[in-house]
């Protein structure tokens, strides 16, 4: 099988994970690493024994394909120059800074034929696949995502910073579109908000709540599912997916009851995530996470700050 030729734009905090993943992966020739800081390009190209640049622009004509973690604001100029070049791309969340950016960038590579794929990387995690495969009708849905606070990804709010994870999660899971949606955030430590909480109602009847902090003094990522005669729990620090299903039938701890706890060894979704997009780019199939669902993911968490800015003002 020929290698694919790709490169990193960015190779900060997550670009430099995504360069070792390309590194490690024999479907892969990593050509090139590309960060305006010429020393960490250096020093990535080292670890990972490739090339580095400080424009890439120069490295688009010797690849196929291109992951793209640069700051937020830049995503769009990016991603839409890679795509004219012919590239397929996988962009880090958000997919941009607005939902028109996001849409001309979904938009031109459907006419260009080129793949699109967006960096939300709880879809490959091994515990949330499961719970995916047993929803049938979800109709509430809470969420807790609470971090340490870190430097990185303060370019933007929480909710685009954090909560935008699980937002992808819940439209991928509910069939049906956002009716209502109710919001409280505060600035903290950033000129942003740093802690966000958003009740959201699906025209379906669904309900999901989400809370969203990076302020946490611990952390913290519980994902919890109610659909009828079930419950699906996902705890992401322990690995853990439980399961509480009616059965009807007698015996066990609780009658007519069925418990589960499935454990999971510990995974890399990266990996499976850049594995997932090169299997993309060689059969041109849609990938896991298209361009699509990463704009309604960005479009929902900017009407969540939308909502936050509306009640504040009251």
């Amino acid at each position: 099988m020929e290698k694919i030729r790709v490169g990193v734009i960015g190779v900060g905090y997550l670009g430099r994970f995504h360069a070792q993943k390309y590194a490690a992966l024999p479907e892969a020739e990593l050509v090139g690493v590309v960060d305006l800081d010429p020393q960490r390009a250096a020093a990535v190209a080292q670890e990972c024994h490739t090339r580095a640049f400080t424009d890439y622009r120069e490295l688009l004509p010797q690849v196929d394909a291109v992951s793209v973690a640069v700051p937020t604001t830049r995503h769009y100029e990016v991603v839409r120059t890679c795509l004219e070049h012919g590239l397929d791309v996988l962009a880090e969340k958000p997919l941009a800074t607005t939902v028109p950016e996001a849409e001309e960038l979904v938009t031109l590579a459907r006419q260009l034929g080129r793949i699109l794929q967006v960096g939300h990387l709880e879809r490959f995690n091994p515990a949330m696949e499961e719970l995916s495969r047993r929803v049938q009708d979800p109709r509430f849905i809470e969420i807790h995502r609470l971090a340490f606070f870190k430097e990185r990804g303060t370019d933007v709010d929480v909710v685009r910073d954090l909560m935008i994870h699980d937002l992808d999660l819940i439209l991928a899971l509910v069939p049906s579109p956002v009716q209502e949606i109710r919001a409280a955030g505060v600035a903290v430590l950033t000129d942003s908000v740093d802690l966000a909480n958003a009740r959201l109602e699906f025209a379906n009847g669904c309900i999901a709540n989400l809370t969203a902090s990076r302020i946490s003094l611990k952390s913290l990522r519980k994902f919890r599912l109610f659909q009828p005669h079930a419950y699906l729990a996902v705890d992401f620090e322990a690995r853990e997916l439980t399961i509480v299903e009616q059965t009807g039938e007698p015996g066990g701890v609780l009658p007519g009851i069925h418990l589960e706890v499935k454990r999971f060894p510990p995974a890399d979704p990266l990996l499976k995530e850049i594995a997932a997009f090169l299997e993309a780019v060689r059969t041109r199939r849609e990938p896991v996470v298209s361009g699509e669902a990463g704009k309604e993911a960005l479009a929902l968490a900017l009407a969540i700050t939308a909502a936050m800015r509306h009640a504040s003002l009251r």
